[in-house]
């Protein structure tokens, strides 16, 4: 882009000067020369073309300092180019959205709220960031969505839209019933294969996705709620395969154990809150975060979920530098050339057309 600049921006420290010294001669040239005991009757003769000239000679005068000065400061002009070299980061965000994802033990803004929306607010604030939740976001990096229940499913590949991964995020939801024109369920046992949670085979779509992204660092952060139950492929098997994949593996289990609400239909199809017993398999997890060379974190409330993508957004870092470069053209000569020619033109008006005595 076009630049411009003084290389020696010091010297402009005399404009003030060259102001005062201004305002000092004109101050000068209006005291009179002679003294008359009126000049009332003057003040009506018409103002000449050379009155209107002689006037703005001092300012002229000022102009052509401050141009000088402007030259000792050498001003430059050309052009910059800046270019911004990046190592940035392939993060694949690895989702339970498994029946147990609707048990009800989280708050935000002081309302109860499932597992699963507390989880898909936090990642839009880790995302895009948020100074509420003291996250940064991930501008420069690259992210992708696996969502798992009893089968994984890939619902966003590595991008740097961010705008579009969130809204795919906002639609993640729990499996549904399917229920014909007299409410009875006519998918009861797909249903209940979709409700279990296959944790190994998220993991290992997760590991496919960023096999090939083309970053130095590769990260999966895999969030779940219950113990694994389902799927082809073992969780500490798959945890494996992504070490050996160079993809580190962060580990997030969710929610309380033990007894929780959870949001069932009674017999009338009205929802209603029953306790039930929920149990996190935290050795497993603690056990392939340690395989995939990252760490396992336990959040039960909003707020500690917040400060676990907190803690990963500071451990995973983007590195980026910025390269500048910059051809400059000097333009002294005329800086310097104006203003000397306004000085001298002024200095030869005073002393011949506009010389006055005393």
């Amino acid at each position: 882009m076009d630049a411009f600049r003084f290389y020696s921006p010091f010297w402009l420290a005399l404009v003030p000067l060259a102001a005062a010294l201004v305002w000092w001669q004109s101050r000068r040239q209006n005291q009179p020369a002679a003294i008359f005991s009126s000049i009332a009757d003057l003040k009506g003769l018409p103002v000449t073309l050379v009155q209107r000239i002689r006037r703005t000679l001092p300012y002229v005068y000022g102009l052509g300092l401050c141009l000088a000065i402007a030259g000792l400061a050498r001003p430059q002009s050309g052009k910059s180019e800046s270019r911004i070299i990046g190592e940035g980061i392939a993060i694949e965000l690895v989702l339970d959205t498994s029946g147990s994802m609707e048990a009800i033990d989280f708050q935000l803004e002081g309302q109860d709220v499932s597992r699963l929306e507390a989880v898909k607010h936090v990642i839009e604030d880790f995302t895009l960031g948020s100074k509420a939740s003291r996250l940064s976001g991930r501008r420069d990096d690259f992210l992708g969505v696996v969502a798992f229940s009893g089968f994984a499913d890939s619902k966003c590949p590595l991008t740097l839209d961010h705008g579009a991964l969130v809204d795919i995020v906002r639609g993640l939801e729990t499996p549904k019933p399917v229920r014909d024109r007299r409410g009875r369920v006519i998918n009861e046992q797909a249903l209940r294969e979709e409700l279990a949670t296959a944790i190994g085979d998220g993991v290992a779509l997760g590991v496919d996705r960023l096999r090939n992204a083309k970053a130095k660092s590769k990260v999966m952060i895999l969030l779940t709620d219950g113990d694994n139950n389902a799927g082809a492929v073992d969780p500490r098997e798959a945890a494996k395969i992504a070490h050996e994949s160079g993809i580190k593996l962060y580990a997030i289990g969710i929610g309380r154990n033990g007894v929780v609400p959870f949001p069932q239909e009674d017999e009338f199809g009205k929802r209603v809150l029953v306790p039930a017993q929920f149990r996190i398999d935290e050795e497993l997890l603690r056990e392939m975060a340690q395989t995939g060379g990252g760490e396992y974190f336990h959040a039960s409330d909003a707020e500690g979920l917040v400060q676990v993508y907190a803690q990963i957004d500071r451990l995973e870092k983007s590195q980026f530098e910025e390269a500048k470069y910059s051809e400059y053209t000097e333009l002294f000569a005329w800086f310097m050339g104006t203003g000397l020619s306004l000085v001298l033109a002024v200095w030869i008006l005073r002393e011949t057309r506009f010389r006055s005595l005393p």
